[in-house]
């Protein structure tokens, strides 16, 4: 959707328009690239930091949002979804082929009791260095790449 294709009401601001956007879109992760639609980018970027100040979105990663919620603990914004989650989904939406990290396929599988306690992904023989993070949780990759 382009700039010129998209009609405000007068008085809606675009942190207004894109809070509705936001809320109307299926799945848990908004992407920048998907927004660009609706406004400049400098607008854009004081909208999505408008939306966060609000706690309706959480920043996971460079250009990576996910829809938030208050925390029942401490009432400030978390997102709604799990960090494993809110990766697939984002890993899904850029087109990245991935499966779950070897730890997490084993102990899915039933071939060990230990429960992984780190995000991991493997993305095959692709390299990637996209850091997508939710508090002091960082997700992990392991690849197939040769070194060089």
């Amino acid at each position: 959707m382009t700039r010129s294709t998209v009609t405000r009401p007068r008085g809606t601001t675009t942190a207004q328009q894109l809070q509705e956007v936001v809320a109307a879109s299926e799945g848990e992760v908004v992407l920048r690239r998907d927004l660009k639609g609706y406004a400049s980018p400098s607008q854009l970027s004081r909208a999505l930091r408008q939306l966060m100040e609000d706690g309706k979105l959480v920043r996971i990663g460079s250009g990576v949002y996910a829809k938030a919620r208050p925390s029942s603990l401490s009432g400030r914004p978390v997102p709604r979804q799990t960090l494993a989650v809110l990766a697939a989904e984002t890993f899904d939406r850029l087109g990245i082929a991935w499966e779950l990290g070897e730890a997490q396929r084993l102990y899915r599988d039933g071939l060990t009791t230990q429960i992984p306690w780190r995000t991991t992904f493997d993305t095959g023989h692709r390299r990637i260095s996209r850091r997508l993070r939710v508090g002091q949780r960082v997700v992990n990759y392991e690849n197939k790449a040769q070194s060089r």
